[in-house]
């Protein structure tokens, strides 16, 4: 093997991304930190670091995602349950002027979780949020109470953000994914919100209550039942040992 000088190639950093995704008060929300320092100091960003010397990529986003929410990850082919996330790499990102610093590779990874409570902020960020992801990407985007025409989101995590969501809402047509957004037992109305905050469309109930018990190894009833919604009891259920569902939730044409 010919002598390898290091030298003689150009460095790069490598980061990872986080797209943390929840539903909150029946919207699809995603979780930004303002950054604290520059580049783009001030401005919004996804959550993320730098990927450490001794630590590979799924490490990485696991670390970054404690950090950022106190969530652990766990089996990407199983439902969260208990204080875990799903967490799945997304893509990679390395467009040469995405970062002003130097060339940074960053790889994004998609975390899904249920109702998260108040993030709190760490590493270069001085406050973090939930903010509903029509916000972040609709016509003139912006947050909410960040005064009007806020900018858009720091290095190229618009696009990041909207390929995460883009996966979220392709991935819970034919998987079990969007049990993954529920607490460990749930009604069919709570998942069916969630079905609808991810697609942004208007579910029928009926319709929706016969696909989802009717498709095998989706849902296993509990036991129970619940009135925390209000009115009559609903039975309590929790995800199915299915991961892949047929026949697939198909996404309503809008």
């Amino acid at each position: 093997m010919p002598p390898y000088d290091p030298s003689t190639f150009p460095p790069f950093a490598v980061t990872v991304d986080l797209v943390v995704l929840t539903v909150r008060r029946h919207a699809l929300c995603a979780l930004v930190v303002r950054r604290g320092e520059s580049p783009f100091q001030g401005r919004w960003a996804l959550p993320g670091g730098f990927v450490r010397a001794d630590e590979d990529l799924g490490a990485a986003a696991a670390r970054e995602l404690v950090e950022e929410t106190g969530l652990c990850a766990h089996d990407p082919a199983a439902p969260a349950i208990g204080n875990g996330a799903h967490l799945e790499q997304l893509a990679t990102y390395g467009d040469p002027g995405r970062d002003p610093r130097m060339r940074v590779v960053s790889v994004a990874h998609l975390a899904l979780a249920p109702d998260l409570p108040a993030p709190r902020a760490g590493g270069d960020a001085n406050s973090a949020r939930w903010a509903p992801v029509e916000d972040l990407l609709g016509p003139g985007s912006g947050i909410e109470g960040d005064g009007e025409g806020s900018p858009p989101l720091a290095f190229d995590h618009a696009k990041i953000l909207d390929d995460g969501v883009e996966r979220a809402r392709s991935k819970i047509e034919y998987s079990s994914l969007a049990t993954a957004f529920c607490p460990p037992e749930f009604t069919v109305g709570e998942l069916r919100r969630v079905y609808e905050a991810v697609w942004g469309v208007v579910l029928d109930p009926r319709n929706f209550h016969r696909k989802v018990t009717g498709t095998p190894g989706f849902l296993v009833p509990s036991g129970g039942t619940t009135t925390r919604q209000g009115g009559r009891p609903a039975q309590l259920f929790r995800a199915g040992a299915a991961t892949v569902l047929n026949p697939p939730m198909l996404r309503p044409e809008v």
